[in-house]
Formats: structure tokens, C-alpha cells, sequence
């Protein structure tokens, strides 16, 4: 991978992440940080689970790619934030 996949990466897990946290109901008390790490997983599982299930590659927008990589990305923040909340009751 080179320098731009790397940048790809992380603008792609910006967005990603982002996007999964908006569709979270309520506040999230992570950090930004974390976001942005949970979009790239989110961003790099979907990809590959898209790829096993043939949609990653289609003419225009992938949308089922982008859907799944959303939901993954909800369902990290939502497990990050379970982890991450109990840690800081501490």
C-alpha cells in the first residue's frame, strides 16, 4: 500500500466513521480518534465482505458496499461506546 491508499484510508474512515456515529442514536462519548479508527476497520471489513459477496465492484456508486460498511461502522461505535462508557465510570 502506498501513500495515497494510505490517505484514502483514512479520508474514507473519516467518513465512514462518521457516518456510522450519526446513525447511532444518542451521545457517544468517544473520542474523535477512535471514530476515525472504527470507519477504517469498518471501511476495510466492508470492503472485503462486499468483495466475498460480489457487489464491490460495480458500475457507479457501490451502494450495498456502503451500507455495509456503514452498519459495521454503527455497530463498532456502539461497541466501542458500551466499552469505552464502563471504562470511565472506573
Amino acid at each position: 500500500m502506498d501513500i495515497t491508499g494510505i490517505i484514502s484510508a483514512i479520508v474514507i474512515g473519516i467518513i465512514i466513521g462518521a457516518l456510522g456515529r450519526l446513525v447511532v442514536p444518542g451521545k457517544q462519548n468517544i473520542p474523535i480518534w477512535l471514530t476515525i479508527v472504527i470507519g477504517i476497520v469498518a471501511a476495510l471489513i466492508g470492503t472485503a465482505i462486499a468483495s466475498a459477496l460480489g457487489v464491490a465492484s460495480t458500475g457507479g456508486i457501490d451502494w450495498i458496499e456502503l451500507i455495509i460498511q456503514i452498519v459495521l461502522a454503527a455497530a463498532g461505535v456502539i461497541a466501542v461506546t458500551g466499552m469505552y462508557g464502563r471504562r470511565g465510570l472506573r
